[in-house]
């Protein structure tokens, strides 16, 4: 069984994008900020009262959330008069997928590694 060596340059990297996708998932491993993310997904930019509406929670904590977002790239917002509208960044949801679609090729070339040990 031979071990994987990595070279320096492709460990730091890695070690950059598993501290990108770090604050990422950090942002999205809340479920009031999964919902932020999938209202704006389906129905574009919106503004903090019209997130709020329907919803327990208040406009304060929505910024707060929303803040969080966009701090780790998930969101932008623009000015529209008084208002500020939210929209999502989809380059970080794809950077999302690819950062698991990674994980799930590591993942498969181990259990292979793992079975062949296992057959021989």
């Amino acid at each position: 069984m031979s071990s994987m060596v990595r070279s320096p340059k492709k460990l730091a990297a890695l070690r950059d994008v598993v501290a990108d996708s770090a604050s990422l998932f950090a942002a999205l491993g809340d479920k009031t900020r999964l919902r932020l993310v999938s209202r704006l997904s389906d129905g574009g930019p919106m503004s903090i009262t019209r997130l709020a509406r329907g919803s327990r929670v208040t406009r304060q904590a929505i910024t707060k959330h929303l803040r969080v977002m966009e701090h780790a790239g998930l969101v932008r917002s623009r000015r529209r008069g008084r208002e500020s509208l939210w929209q999502v960044k989809p380059e970080r949801l794809a950077d999302a997928r690819r950062y698991l679609e990674m994980i799930s090729r590591q993942w498969d070339e181990a259990l292979e590694r793992l079975r062949q040990f296992v057959s021989d």
